[in-house]
């Protein structure tokens, strides 16, 4: 079964490091937002997630976050509170669950190796597990950042119960068969120095442009790779930080189509 090789392969060429991210623990700590760890089963296998309710008396749509190959790190379950207070339930599977690491490199390498079969078993069991969150509206997206990123792209074309995926600087889908089952609008978030990402999106454009589908991918100016993250941390260049605040913005106009 030949499904997504051009994520796998990316996951493996990743270079850059997380350095210690004690500066996103405070959100978490301090959050006024419901947060919770779940667990569902995805075959025989049982997965671990981090939940985050947003504040508001009506239903909320649910948001997938697929972290990065770095794993579920405190960053990725500060964006899901960000995501709760911008309106949305969000969800994110630890895709390494049962397994533990003594450093990133051992996350990093484990998550590279993670079989195609499986993370898609496991995305579309969160997906299942959202549709039977109580607070949900029944309005199912995909995000996900880098090795995620590239798999948020890629549920697209598995998961007929996505209204929208977002895919920041990750692998885009190069193969037609794919492209053409793409089920919602694609949103790319990119680095302007990012090239090894940036490559793959020109033939995904094309592709999904061919194929009907709609693909809106946007470069930010200055930004590398990783720039979520980056941009929000203490030391970020003032192009990540510029590039983070712009992505957010266009992130939350986004979410706000999502009924």
């Amino acid at each position: 079964m030949k499904v997504f090789a051009a994520i796998a392969a990316l996951a493996f060429a990743v270079t850059s490091t997380v350095s210690a991210q004690d500066w996103a623990k405070p959100r978490l700590e301090n959050s006024p937002r419901h947060g919770e760890w779940v667990d569902y089963k995805s075959g025989d296998r049982t997965v671990k997630a981090f939940v985050v309710f947003p504040e508001r008396k009506e239903k909320a749509p649910v948001v997938i976050v697929i972290h990065e190959i770095f794993g579920l790190t405190d960053w990725v379950r500060g964006v899901c509170d960000q995501l709760a207070e911008a309106g949305a339930i969000a969800i994110a599977p630890d895709m390494l669950s049962g397994q533990t690491f003594p450093d990133v490199d051992g996350a990093r390498k484990a998550i590279g190796a993670l079989p195609k079969e499986q993370v898609i078993a496991d995305l579309n069991a969160t997906a299942e597990y959202a549709a039977t969150i109580g607070a949900g509206n029944g309005t199912l997206a995909v995000s996900g950042f880098c090795w995620g990123g590239g798999w948020a792209f890629g549920l697209a074309s598995v998961n007929p119960k996505l209204k929208a995926a977002y895919s920041f600087y990750g692998s885009a889908l190069n193969d037609p068969a794919q492209v053409a089952s793409v089920h919602c609008p694609v949103y790319g978030f990119y680095a302007e120095n990012d090239e090894r990402v940036n490559a793959s999106v020109p033939k995904a454009e094309e592709l999904m442009k061919n194929a009907g589908k709609k693909f809106e991918p946007v470069f930010y100016k200055g930004a590398g790779h990783g720039f979520m993250r980056a941009g929000e941390a203490p030391d970020a260049s003032p192009e990540n930080k510029k590039a983070r605040e712009d992505a957010w913005a266009r992130w939350k106009d986004l979410l706000k189509e999502l009924r």
